[in-house]
């Protein structure tokens, strides 16, 4: 083969261009950090690379979901926490007012800090995020919730509620979406009233000093089986007695039962058609009346048989005709409640031992259903701590992810830099070498010799 000295010339350069380029590339591979410059210098790891790339990605949005979330229920746990300290200091109100020494101007002087207490407690279950979604009112953000005043309470209305029931959620991982708020219905107006089971109630002609407690329920299971749930308990004097005695009947009040109006006690109508019996005596099958001793809500001895898994205790010395009623529990919203409360200290009169009977039946109530209110603020302030925990979680799972995606990118992009340098070490002697030789190449020419 004839081998001219242009062929010789132009294997050179290409051999030292070709050289130069290598020894270019792996300049950019140091300089970079990175053993892919381009998907073509490794296609497969390129396209794992992406792949990783974009899970990496979407649990970086996750991770900021989680912070959006944490920051959202960080909101609602303040406004919540806010509110539970103002129930505390309201049932402390409560209490102070029902001090029988106060005179109308000290009570009057609660019930002023009440009213402030209540359009605070308006205030917060108004709040808002800051941007204008109000925390409360379901998926309506941006509808204020609540609107109304004491006077609505005193006037036999309810605050309205203007928002829904629903509970905006956030995608915190490929398969969960996290509740981010509570309505407020939940959280201020579906409380149950009285005991949870049944709340008990004066008669408004109650003359004695007779005070009935919100009652208790031992055997859940009995009550909710009952299809009777209303019921009076009725007081009647033997003045005859000596020293005299005081009985109390047990009467079913629902128009709905086939008892109605009949004495549990005795299984038949009170005498006269009408309770209390006129006169008691140890023979009409009542029970005697001991002042603070449970009321047991069961037959005892040859009595008709009936349970309803709880009992009441009513203490002071009612008056004969005096009469309380249990009825099944409702939802009572924590406005009405609190509301409800100021009503009854505003209208208290406590001239005599029954007008103090009365109030202090009215505020035994407003504390038992400040008692409910709290607890079911507890009960959302516990949701809220399992889905925060729930978050701390998933963050820890994201972390751990990004943290395995890094070393996967790591081990499919990073540059081995002891590899690299051996090599841009090992190119440049080439290059080097195919240089010189080309010097010596280019020499052997005839006319170099004549």
């Amino acid at each position: 083969m004839r081998i001219s000295t242009g062929m010789i010339f132009d294997a050179g350069v290409s051999t030292i261009n070709r050289q130069t380029g290598s020894l270019l590339h792996l300049q950019q591979q140091v300089a970079n950090g990175r053993r892919m410059l381009s998907p073509s210098d490794d296609p497969v790891s390129a396209a794992r690379a992406l792949e990783v790339t974009q899970s990496k990605d979407i649990v970086a949005q996750f991770s900021e979901n989680h912070n959006n979330a944490t920051s959202a229920l960080g909101l609602e746990e303040a406004q919540l926490s806010s509110a539970s300290d103002l129930l505390a200091k309201i049932r402390e109100l409560a209490v102070q007012g029902g001090n029988t020494t106060l005179s109308s101007s000290d009570r009057r002087a609660i019930t002023f800090e009440l009213r402030a207490r209540f359009d605070e407690m308006i205030g917060i279950a108004n709040a808002s995020d800051g941007s204008g979604q109000y925390l409360f009112s379901g998926f309506m953000g941006s509808t204020k919730p609540f609107g109304g005043t004491v006077e609505d309470i005193l006037s036999g209305n309810e605050i309205g509620y203007q928002g829904d029931d629903g509970q905006r959620r956030l995608q915190v991982s490929p398969t969960r979406f996290l509740e981010i708020s509570d309505s407020g219905n939940e959280v201020f107006k579906r409380i149950r009233d009285g005991n949870g089971y049944f709340v008990t109630n004066y008669t408004a002609t109650n003359a004695g000093t007779g005070v009935i407690d919100a009652g208790s329920i031992t055997d859940p299971a009995k009550w909710n089986a009952l299809a009777t749930k209303k019921y009076s308990i009725n007081f009647s004097i033997d003045n005859v007695a000596v020293p005299p005695v005081t009985y109390y009947d047990i009467v079913d009040t629902d128009p709905a039962s086939a008892s109605f109006g009949n004495s549990l006690l005795t299984g038949a109508p009170p005498a006269n058609g009408a309770s209390p019996l006129a006169p008691p005596t140890a023979a009409s099958g009542l029970r005697v009346y001991q002042t603070g001793q449970p009321i047991m809500l069961r037959s005892q001895g040859t009595e008709p048989a009936f349970d309803f898994g709880g009992n009441i205790v009513v203490a002071g010395e009612p008056a004969s005709g005096d009469s309380f009623t249990i009825a099944p529990s409702s939802s009572q919203s924590v406005f009405a409640t609190i509301g409800k409360l100021i009503g009854a200290m505003e209208g208290a009169t406590t001239g005599s031992s029954a007008s103090t009977a009365l109030l202090a039946n009215d505020i035994g109530f407003a504390l038992t259903n400040l008692d409910q209110a709290t607890d079911n603020i507890l009960r959302v302030r516990a949701q809220l701590g399992a889905r925060m925990g729930e978050i701390d979680s998933l963050s820890s799972v994201s972390e751990d992810l990004n943290l395995q995606y890094q070393q996967t990118l790591s081990q499919l992009q990073d540059l081995d830099y002891a590899q690299a340098i051996s090599d841009l070490t090992r190119k440049q002697t080439d290059l080097q070498a195919a240089q010189q030789s080309f010097v010596k190449m280019s020499q052997l020419s005839l006319f170099n010799y004549i």
